[in-house]
């Protein structure tokens, strides 16, 4: 039997959900300054290649460091309230898996 959530609880949860975005926003500010910069890097040693590899390029970047600081942040979320405790993982037995063989 799993045991109550801490993020079961409004305040608690308010609170974590409010350090998430705010995790958040550090993280988009962090990607807009990192393609800024990438960006520019990639114009002063290449100059005007394509508009399409420019975006290409944010593209990848943004995404890439988004989605991994995203999940990440649901990582701490899950660890920092106590909500990976709450769960019960208990694998059961090897004889519970299987019957023994009868050869």
């Amino acid at each position: 039997m799993t045991r109550k959530s801490p993020l079961d609880d409004p305040v608690n949860a308010a609170h974590a959900w409010a350090r998430y975005r705010q995790i958040m926003k550090v993280l988009l500010a962090a990607t807009i300054l990192t393609v800024a910069i990438a960006m520019g890097l990639l114009f002063a040693y290449n100059g005007m290649i394509s508009v399409h590899f420019y975006i290409a390029v944010a593209l990848g970047i943004s995404l890439t460091m988004l989605l991994g600081g995203g999940l990440m942040g649901l990582v701490f979320l899950s660890n920092g309230t106590g909500h990976d405790e709450s769960v019960d993982n208990q694998l059961p037995g090897k004889d519970e898996f299987w019957s023994p063989k009868d050869d």
